[in-house]
């Protein structure tokens, strides 16, 4: 091994390269957190600054090891070069998300070369990113629930729906009609169930929360005797706990709040019922489309039914995979769980279909 800021002598060119690698890594890495942090701005801009600054560091030590032999400007690797990419045009959690995982398979704990400090900082950077990333995952939360389960529910349910008509031998009329009412009736409850559900949580929320205006009275009380500790207790503190953060706030009455205004973390991971409602429609309404579409442009019979199918695996595991990559997993299990799901579901009721079908005639 070199020492820090000598060339590297007689290394062998393996070596090399994976030093040349790591510094190419290090380099897109910072350039992610630098293009998110051009879009964010107050703690999160520095947050991620100082990430940036950290790879950059990182950086300092492949290209002090190379010394002379740290060659030309090498491209990082694809996963890298991609999150660069989507930082720039999108800068989203989703981003975020996938730096997680980046951060996640650091490779310095088993590397000769990267110091000590240099995997602790990873496995440091990896909460970094997770508690940024969760921040991101709370204020899309009620949007993105309303949104993956709109466009699961339609895919599945539609797929369902549209097989167990098939299996039950009706026209391809029938099937495409039995499809699109199945589209309209189950977009339009799923808006306005969200609606109603995200609305409902939301004004259970506000009944739990303390009415702001009891602080006023906090002046009032009697410093020797007053119930305000058996306050805190009902919320959960020690009578210990209860009785010094009431004595504090004898001390020190602070202003009341006005009345009506949800916490910020309450509202950002409820979100609003109307964005909740169109999400649901708009995305379950694509969904139950797909299954639909063969029959639409009018084929019919098993290469209708196999081309439906094939299409909603696709979209079952791109919504799954799609989960898996926010929630910090590996995306391909996630998707397969969701085509399983899906795809068990519409084939008991193909086979129902098959049954009644058969029944009838």
């Amino acid at each position: 091994m070199a020492e820090q800021g000598e060339p590297p002598g007689r290394v062998d060119a393996r070596t090399l390269r994976r030093w040349r690698r790591w510094l190419a890594h290090e380099r897109e890495e910072a350039a992610v957190y630098r293009e998110l942090a051009a879009r964010r701005d107050g703690e999160e801009r520095e947050i991620l600054l100082g990430l940036a600054e950290a790879e950059e560091r990182h950086a300092a030590h492949w290209a002090d090891m190379l010394g002379d032999k740290v060659g030309p400007v090498r491209r990082g690797r694809v996963r890298m070069r991609l999150l660069v990419l989507l930082a720039r045009r999108f800068g989203s959690v989703f981003v975020l998300a996938l730096a997680q995982r980046a951060e996640s398979r650091s490779p310095y704990r088993f590397d000769r070369d990267a110091s000590p400090a240099m995997a602790a900082d990873e496995r440091i950077h990896e909460e970094v990113v997770r508690a940024l990333a969760a921040r991101g995952r709370a204020r899309v939360s009620g949007t993105f629930r309303a949104a993956v389960f709109g466009a699961n529910d339609g895919l599945v349910s539609n797929l369902a729906l549209v097989l167990g008509v098939v299996g039950g031998n009706v026209p391809a009329m029938t099937v495409l009609l039995t499809g699109l009412a199945g589209l309209l009736a189950g977009a339009l409850s799923m808006g306005a169930g969200e609606y109603i559900s995200v609305r409902s949580q939301r004004e259970l929320l506000a009944a739990a929360r303390p009415n702001p205006e009891t602080r006023a009275v906090v002046p009032y009380l009697d410093v020797d005797a007053n119930e305000l500790a058996l306050v805190y207790r009902a919320r959960g503190m020690s009578g210990q706990e209860a009785q010094r953060r009431a004595d504090a706030l004898l001390r020190d009455p602070k202003p009341p709040v006005p009345r009506g205004e949800p916490a910020a973390d309450e509202h950002e991971v409820v979100g609003t019922g109307a964005k909740a409602a169109l999400s649901s429609f708009v995305f379950f309404g694509s969904g139950a489309l797909i299954p639909v579409l063969p029959f639409a442009v009018g084929l019919t019979g098993w290469p209708a039914v196999v081309i439906a199918v094939g299409l909603v695996s696709l979209a079952l595991m791109v919504t799954g995979a799609t989960v898996g990559v926010l929630s910090g997993a590996a995306p391909l299990p996630r998707a397969l769980r969701q085509l399983a799901i899906g795809v068990g579901a519409a084939a008991v009721t193909y086979a129902l279909g098959l049954v009644f079908g058969a029944t009838v005639g």
